[in-house]
């Protein structure tokens, strides 16, 4: 791999783990592997966090959900969890941080919007630093 990939990790990879990788991969320009999962996945993408990337002009509406395996963690430079507790394995050498966000499920837009700025100014500090 010729630069570094990021693994965002939430339990059902259907809202924060789905728009920080959306975030990533428009920031990137492909300069950095952008992963998601969730310990527990989910059957669909949140259509309020779709939603919500929209507004801001990307699109995670193809994205789907997808479960967490140890290969993909080891493979990851960075790992970020946000709320997966003790579901994450654990590798040494992979940098992990964890991002304490609200859960956008259930959440009507008007919730999800400061998540989602949230995600995105973590992002772009991330983009920044790698």
């Amino acid at each position: 791999m010729s630069g570094p990939s990021v693994l965002f990790v939430c339990v059902h990879n259907a809202g924060r783990s789905q728009m920080a990788a959306g975030f990533l991969a428009h920031l990137a320009g492909g300069r950095i592997e952008v992963r998601s999962a969730g310990s527990v996945p989910a059957a669909e993408i949140n259509p309020v966090a779709v939603a919500a990337m929209a507004e801001v002009g990307i699109d995670i509406a193809a994205a789907s959900p997808k479960v967490l395996d140890a290969d993909t963690v080891a493979r990851s430079s960075v790992v970020i969890t946000m709320g997966c507790g003790d579901a994450c394995p654990y590798f040494p050498g992979v940098r992990y941080l964890d991002w304490a966000l609200d859960d956008p499920a259930g959440q009507g837009i008007e919730a999800v919007r400061p998540i989602r700025d949230e995600i995105r100014r973590r992002v772009e500090a991330l983009v920044a630093e790698l």
